[in-house]
């Protein structure tokens, strides 16, 4: 599910050279694949700019997969120097696992 919205950001947010997500993948280590994603997005081809971005980069950016992982990546959040996260949900129990989560690692 996040792929499309990665691409549109990498790919399409800004002008060739002047896109700060672009940039930020690359500041991550996805330097070339940020530039294909774009290349391919601002080409038309945003279903090709949708399947270049990597599973790695998804992962590095969010909290996807089974409670428990979820749990353990979280907890490596929680370590870092980040102050704010923002959640994204689609349904009051991924809303309700969160909170449980936050309370347990709290």
């Amino acid at each position: 599910m996040l792929r499309p919205f990665l691409a549109l950001y990498i790919g399409g947010m800004g002008a060739k050279g002047k896109n700060f997500y672009t940039n930020l993948a690359g500041r991550y280590g996805y330097e070339a694949e940020a530039e294909e994603i774009q290349d391919l997005y601002l080409a038309g081809d945003k279903g090709m700019a949708m399947m270049k971005v990597p599973g790695a980069l998804i992962d590095d950016v969010a909290l996807v997969g089974p409670r428990e992982r979820v749990k353990e990546r979280l907890s490596l959040w929680l370590d870092s120097p980040v102050t704010t996260m923002n959640i994204t949900v689609f349904d009051v129990e991924t809303l309700r696992t969160m909170v449980e989560l936050m309370a347990e690692l709290t």
